[in-house]
C-alpha cells in the first residue's frame, strides 16, 4: 500500500505508471496483431529485453503486465481473420471462422472484446476470495495433478457429440501428447536466444492445419453484422464462469482457455454456441493473465509466460499497482480491439485470400527457425501433420493440447 499511497500523492510517479502502461498496451498490440507469435514466446522475448531496459523495476512489471493482457484481446484478431476456410467446411471450421463466413465478423470481433473485458472487471473484485479458496486446495490438487489432468481429459472425450468423433480426439490427444513427450524439453540452437519449441509445436498444431484448409477457400466474404444476436444476460453469465475458469488455467498447468471453455459451455445454460464459446475463450485468457499474478503472489509459482518474466524482473509484488495498470490494459485493449479489427477485417477481405494464407504460412516456418532453428522446422512440419488429425476425424482440435497434457500427466 505505502507505493499506491505514493503514486497517487505524487502526480508525477502516476503520469509515469500511465506512460508505462501505455507503452506496454502498444507492444501487447503489435504482438497480438503478430499471426502465430505465441504468448508464452512474447514473455520470453519481453524477458530477454526487459532486465536492460532504463525504468524502476515496479514500472516495467507494469508495462509487461499491461503488454501481456492486451495481447489477450488482440490475438483474437488475427486468429478470426487469418485461416477462414471455404463455406464448404464450416461445420468444421473454428466457432470464430463459422461467424466470420457468416458476415458476423465484427460481431465476433465485439463479443471477444466484451468477454476480455468483463474477465477484467470481474476478476478483480474475484481474485481474492477465489485465490484463497484454490490455495486451500492446490497441495490435494498438486498431489494428484495426473489424476486432475486424466480426469480432464477423458470429460473432454466424453463432450464429443459421437463415438467416432470422440475416436478421433483420443486418437488427436495420443499423438499430440506422443509429439510433446519427444520435443517439449529440447533446448535447439536457435537465431534468438529467448527461443523454445512451444512456437513451432503451437503454429504446427494449431495456426498451420487452419490455414492450409484456408488455401482453397473463397477468401472472406463480405462484413455487414455488427450487432450482437446474444442476450446481455448470457454474455454476463458467459464471461463470470469464463472468469472463474481462468483461475483454473491460472493455478494448474497444462490447462489452457480452449479447454476451460469446453467446460463453462457445458455448465452455462443454453451458452454452448459459436459466441458463447467465443465470450468464454477470451474470458478465460484474459483473467488468466489477472489470477496468475495472484498465484506468484500466493504459492510463489509462475503459470504464465507473462509471470515467468516478471519474476525475473524482480519486480516488486505491489498487487493494488498491478492490478490498476492491468484494469488500464484491459480498457485500452478493448478500445483497440474494436477499432483495429474491423479496419484488419476489412484489410484481409481486399486480398486474394490464398496468398494471404501462403503468406502467414511462410511467416510461421521463419518463427519456428528463429525460436528453434533448424529443428524446429522439423517439430513444425510434424506438428502440422498431427494438427490435421482432429478435422478430418470430426473432433475438436482442443484435444491437440495433449503436447501439453500428455507428458504432465506421465510426469515427464
Amino acid at each position: 500500500m505505502p507505493a499506491l499511497v505514493e503514486v497517487v500523492t505524487e502526480p508525477g510517479l502516476t503520469l509515469q505508471v500511465l506512460a508505462w502502461v501505455l507503452a506496454g498496451s502498444v507492444l501487447g498490440a503489435c504482438s497480438g496483431l503478430v499471426p502465430g507469435l505465441h504468448a508464452n514466446n512474447f514473455a520470453l522475448l519481453l524477458a530477454g529485453v526487459a532486465p536492460s531496459v532504463p525504468g524502476p523495476p515496479l514500472f516495467v512489471g507494469c508495462a509487461m503486465l499491461a503488454a501481456g493482457v492486451v495481447h489477450t484481446f488482440l490475438n483474437a484478431v488475427p486468429a478470426m481473420a487469418l485461416g477462414v476456410p471455404d463455406a464448404e467446411m464450416a461445420v468444421t471450421a473454428l466457432p470464430g471462422h463459422r461467424l466470420v463466413l457468416a458476415g458476423r465478423g465484427p460481431e465476433a470481433i465485439r463479443l471477444s472484446a466484451i468477454g476480455s473485458v468483463l474477465a477484467v472487471l470481474a476478476a478483480v473484485p474475484l481474485s481474492v476470495p477465489v485465490t484463497r479458496g484454490v490455495t486451500a486446495v492446490y497441495p490435494t490438487v498438486r498431489g494428484h495433478l495426473s489424476l486432475v489432468l486424466a480426469m480432464i481429459t477423458v470429460a473432454l472425450l466424453a463432450s464429443e457429440p459421437t463415438w467416432r468423433s470422440r475416436l478421433g480426439g483420443l486418437c488427436s490427444f495420443a499423438l499430440a501428447a506422443g509429439l510433446g513427450a519427444l520435443t517439449l524439453d529440447l533446448e535447439p540452437a536457435a537465431p534468438l536466444e529467448a527461443g523454445g519449441t512451444l512456437a513451432p509445436l503451437f503454429a504446427g498444431l494449431f495456426g498451420a492445419p487452419v490455414l492450409l484448409d484456408a488455401i482453397r477457400g473463397g477468401g472472406l466474404p463480405r462484413q455487414t453484422g455488427d450487432g450482437i444476436a446474444m442476450s446481455q444476460g448470457l454474455i454476463g453469465v458467459t464471461a463470470i464462469a469464463g472468469t472463474l475458469a481462468g483461475a483454473a488455467v491460472g493455478y494448474l498447468p497444462g490447462i489452457t482457455a480452449a479447454i476451460a471453455a469446453v467446460a463453462v459451455l457445458a455448465v452455462v445454460p443454453h451458452g454452448a454456441s459459436d459466441r458463447g464459446y467465443i465470450v468464454a475463450t477470451s474470458g478465460v485468457d484474459t483473467a488468466n493473465a489477472i489470477f496468475a499474478l495472484f498465484a506468484l503472489a500466493a504459492i510463489d509459482r509462475p503459470r504464465t509466460g507473462i509471470m515467468v518474466a516478471f519474476d525475473g524482473l524482480g519486480a516488486p509484488l505491489e498487487l493494488p499497482i498491478l492490478l490498476a495498470a492491468v484494469v488500464l490494459a484491459g480498457l485500452i485493449g478493448f478500445v483497440l480491439v474494436i477499432v483495429v479489427g474491423d479496419a484488419y477485417l476489412e484489410l484481409i477481405g481486399r486480398v486474394a485470400y490464398w496468398k494471404v494464407s501462403v503468406a502467414v504460412l511462410g511467416l510461421l516456418l521463419v518463427l519456428a527457425f528463429l525460436f528453434a532453428g533448424i529443428v524446429g522446422i522439423g517439430i513444425f512440419v510434424a506438428a502440422t501433420a498431427i494438427g490435421l488429425v482432429p478435422v478430418r476425424l470430426r473432433a475438436r482440435r482442443v484435444h491437440l493440447m495433449g503436447v501439453l497434457i500428455g507428458p504432465l500427466m506421465l510426469g515427464l
